[in-house]
């Protein structure tokens, strides 16, 4: 599923919007430095000065070597550095802010796209469930066990361990996690927690509601006029770093879906793609849900993390209720 002229050119705009979001921030320390830094703006002065000087005097013919002018450039970058850090401001205060490191904000690095712009396509195209505002909600800094006890408890533990190795080992080590349990008990919460981890490393992520995925899948496989968008979706599907497939079982289940669902757990396998799945389905359950050789698919690449316990999102709900009713 390419995008449209209209998509990629508000993307690019995007980067467009940045980049000048954070040249008007540098402008505004600059600003504040010149007027609170004695010296500091003269010193500015002298270096434009000194490269324009050397320019004019090149091009009325004098023969001069270079290494003066980049020896005197040095000393005026010195004097401002000691200026600024005396006055308590760190050595890169007036360097430019980048959003992506980088691509510095161009969407390319080189004639390859970046990581970053990937990420931006994906979010276009498929990010249905709005990926982004899940990770605000949904973060490891907002993780609690206040809700799980005893053996729930050592589960909740167990799959935070998992969840964080999964994470710091993502570029050396090929992980699946397959986390299900019982209703409301923070598998989806543990997913997006990941999800957001390895966005924040540049990592492209894919993140769909079971539905959803299949419900795109079927509206592009039964119209032939759509080949070239399935073979995008598929190449995006399989291709991606990280797919998220959450609360599998709540699509309608039928012949197509298995298929499909065996295709990209199996494609995925073969390119050594991470993948998550999320379910409140038991082991026994997807067994006879889908096929024999996706439980057994499931089960021999698949880590196994069990969340058990009382369903938060219900107790979330009442503790709300009574609040607002005490008000």
């Amino acid at each position: 599923m390419p995008l449209t002229n209209a998509q990629y050119d508000q993307i690019m705009h995007e980067y467009e919007e940045r980049r000048a979001l954070h040249r008007q921030e540098l402008e505004e320390r600059q600003c504040y430095v010149y007027e609170n830094v004695p010296g500091y703006k003269d010193l500015e002065d002298q270096t434009a000065t000194a490269s324009v000087t050397f320019g004019k005097r090149l091009l009325s013919g004098e023969r001069l070597d270079r290494s003066a002018l980049r020896q005197e450039l040095a000393e005026l970058a010195r004097q401002k550095l000691l200026l600024l850090t005396e006055a308590g401001f760190s050595s890169d205060y007036l360097d430019m802010g980048y959003t992506c490191q980088d691509c510095k904000d161009t969407g390319y690095i080189g004639n390859e796209k970046c990581h970053c712009f990937k990420q931006k396509i994906i979010e276009t195209l498929y990010d249905k469930s709005n990926l982004k505002m899940l990770t605000k909600t949904a973060n490891f800094k907002l993780m609690s066990d206040k809700y799980y006890q005893g053996e729930d408890l050592k589960r909740f533990h167990g799959a935070v361990n998992a969840a964080e190795d999964f994470i710091n080992n993502f570029n050396s080590d090929y992980q699946n996690l397959f986390i299900y349990g019982t209703v409301g008990t923070g598998k989806s919460f543990l997913s997006t927690c990941i999800a957001n981890e390895l966005l924040k490393k540049g990592h492209s992520v894919i993140y769909f509601s079971s539905t959803g995925l299949f419900e795109l899948l079927a509206e592009n496989s039964f119209d032939y006029r759509n080949k070239q968008e399935l073979r995008s979706i598929y190449d995006d599907l399989y291709g991606c770093e990280l797919l998220i497939i959450d609360d599998l079982g709540t699509e309608r289940t039928n012949s197509f879906v298995a298929s499909e669902l065996f295709s990209c757990l199996n494609e995925r396998d073969i390119r050594k793609k991470a993948t998550i799945i999320t379910t409140n389905l038991s082991l026994e359950e997807l067994q006879m849900t889908y096929s024999d050789r996706i439980f057994s698919r499931v089960t021999s690449n698949y880590k196994l993390l069990k969340l058990s316990g009382q369903d938060i999102r219900k107790i979330k709900k009442i503790a709300r209720k009574e609040s607002e009713d005490f008000q």
